[in-house]
């Protein structure tokens, strides 16, 4: 004896709901977004290749550069983000970032990840590199 299958239809309804069950319980870790207005304020720890955003009153985001990108934060730098499109920010790929100074010097800044700190994260950084 040989049973009807069930429809694809069927098929890919079960799959999806367990897909979305998934995420649901799963969600990506330290994924958020946040709109570009509310970004506050910006440091470079030492001379590296990281950076952390000031993101409303308590959040802040670690953006991870190219090697070699060697960002210093002092009084005459300054970092531009192009808005292009949307105002939201949820990827690094939403980042289009230049270091600038007031002499006019421009440094093209690729950012490689983007991921908001949990509060213990922030902790640990030393006073002297939260943004």
């Amino acid at each position: 004896m040989i049973l009807n299958p069930l429809p694809a239809a069927a098929v890919a309804a079960i799959l999806l709901a367990a897909t979305a069950a998934d995420a649901a319980v799963n969600p990506a870790p330290n994924r958020a977004c946040f709109a570009s207005n509310t970004w506050t304020g910006w440091s470079a720890p030492g001379e590296g290749d990281v950076l952390y955003l000031k993101v409303g009153l308590n959040d802040v985001y670690q953006v991870d550069l190219t090697r070699g990108s060697h960002v210093r934060k002092d009084g005459s730098n300054f970092i531009v983000n192009q808005i292009r499109g949307s105002n939201w920010i949820c990827s690094a790929l939403d980042l289009d970032l230049t270091l600038s100074d007031q002499r006019g010097f421009r440094q093209p800044l690729i950012a490689r990840s983007l991921r908001k700190l949990t509060p213990a994260e922030i902790a640990a950084i030393p006073r002297k590199d939260l943004p």
